[in-house]
């Protein structure tokens, strides 16, 4: 049976840490001397204490975790840190009811970055920076940052990681994982640190390149002014975020093994890096080819417009440098396939992944060859490396699941008067983690606060799925899972 005595320690060792997390933001908002000083000493109490009493029901577990365990436990994490979360903006009053205030906090450790505040420039900088935090936080993960700083209390970290990673098949760059762990959390601070002082060097001030670099190098997308990277009107600023945001969405072993390691000839010759790459580039051209003719853009600004916004789909960030909302249907569709499909396993995007394309590119593929050779054995070999058969079995189910969770809510956002387009693109953005969404109702450039209470309530756990990777949420409502053996 699931063992919540160690569940019970290690989410009060998580709140513990979410608490040290409010604090930083506390000591900024005594910095900026704003009204914020209450919400966050509040939220940091509560955090902390709440912490205290999980671990005092978990005091005596043993440090072993079950398969069964690290489902329950990751599931919970995120759960409890988004409720916690959302303790900032209602304490302060920046967001007056609970479900607007769970929405935004979930939105933001998923990394979604779907926002329902309306006006984001009105909010104290604690509270800005929070929202950033908690996206920079929920980029690799809540359980995986345990595992890199705390490996001695996750006994079943193996487990653990397997329910919260991403992808089909997870490569180690180092036997032990809670060093493979560290090494990946370092790549991500050099990327987020390079991003910062790159943005700093272009003409943002400190707290507006700490913040834009947290949520890009996160691909969460959340920003500290209402027109995104728009307000700078700045192409460096443009290319920076462009390179941020493809880096981030490449897998992060694969980071290691090129740049730490040297080995970059190891990136070109990657499957999934090279499908990742190619759809980055055909999309940009088609879009280009289309603000061009349609649109009359001049070449620099159809080709940075166009490459911002796919690179922004793709990687699930979700920041604009554009209204492509105005541009012409036909890139919304581009821009759609590219938002479903996602970047690398691995990374911090959402989505589909490029690696589950490969893998589907190669059955298609083989069942071509097999009617013609009725008797050969095809295997699917990835970067050299056969695929078993059950992970081709998970990316099918996995693909069904995506695509009916995605009409199945698309349905009944329509049935509640939202637009066709809207609803299709809401629940594609939510699934796969992107946040803007393409529609009349609700644009790119706008917050979905317009959103019936009930519709939020139901994009909370679609968000929450799709960061987790639907099959480690679901589970859990399966009779098998709660059977004794």
């Amino acid at each position: 049976m699931v063992n919540f005595r160690i569940i019970s320690k290690i989410i009060g060792s998580l709140l513990f840490l979410e608490s040290f997390f409010m604090a930083i933001c506390l000591a900024m908002t005594f910095y900026f001397h704003e009204d914020d000083v209450m919400a966050f000493m509040t939220s940091t109490l509560l955090t902390f204490g709440s912490g205290c009493i999980f671990l005092f029901f978990g005091h005596n577990a043993e440090n072993s975790l079950s398969r069964r365990d690290a489902y329950v436990v990751v599931t919970a994490a995120w759960l409890v840190f988004s409720f916690f979360g959302m303790f900032p903006f209602i304490i302060h009053g920046c967001i007056t009811n609970i479900t607007d205030a769970f929405f935004e906090s979930t939105s933001g450790f998923t990394t979604t970055g779907a926002s329902i505040i309306d006006d984001v420039e009105i909010l104290p900088h604690g509270i800005l920076f929070w929202r950033s935090l908690t996206q920079w936080i929920g980029g690799l993960g809540i359980v995986f940052f345990t595992i890199a700083i705390l490996p001695s209390l996750v006994g079943g970290s193996v487990k653990v990681f397997a329910a919260e990673a991403t992808g089909p098949i997870r490569s180690k760059m180092h036997p032990r994982l809670s060093t493979s762990a560290k090494w990946i959390w370092s790549i991500y601070l050099i990327l987020t640190l390079a991003c910062g002082l790159s943005y700093w060097a272009a003409g943002m001030n400190w707290f507006e390149a700490l913040n834009y670099s947290m949520t890009t190098t996160a691909t969460g997308g959340f920003a500290i002014h209402n027109e995104s990277t728009e307000y700078f009107h700045s192409p460096t600023i443009d290319y920076i975020s462009i390179t941020f945001q493809f880096l981030s969405g490449i897998n992060f072993t694969l980071l290691y093994i090129s740049i730490i390691k040297m080995r970059v000839k190891t990136l070109f010759t990657n499957s999934e890096f090279k499908l990742y790459l190619g759809i980055v580039a055909g999309a940009t051209l088609w879009i280009m080819y289309l603000l061009l003719t349609r649109m009359n853009y001049d070449i620099e600004h159809a080709f940075r417009s166009a490459l911002f916004q796919v690179v922004s789909f793709i990687t699930t960030t979700g920041m604009f440098n554009e209204d492509a909302g105005t541009w012409p249907h036909i890139t919304w569709v581009i821009l759609g396939v590219v938002m479903y499909l996602g970047a690398c396993a691995g990374s911090t995007s959402g989505g589909f992944k490029c690696i589950r394309g490969v893998m589907l590119l190669k059955v298609i593929r083989n069942n071509f060859r097999q009617i013609l050779h009725p008797n050969a054995v095809l295997p699917v070999k990835i970067n050299g490396m056969n695929v078993p058969q059950s992970k081709i079995v998970a990316l099918f189910a996995f693909f069904t699941l995506t695509i009916l969770m995605t009409l199945v809510t698309a349905t009944i956002m329509i049935v509640a008067g939202i637009d066709n387009t809207n609803a299709i693109t809401i629940a594609l953005s939510c699934v796969s983690n992107v946040g803007p969404t393409l529609g009349t109702q609700i644009g790119p450039v706008m917050s979905w606060s317009i959103l019936p209470e009930y519709i939020k309530w139901i994009l909370c756990p679609l968000m929450l799925m799709g960061r987790l990777e639907i099959m480690t949420v679901l589970v859990l409502f399966t009779r098998a899972f709660w059977k004794e053996n």
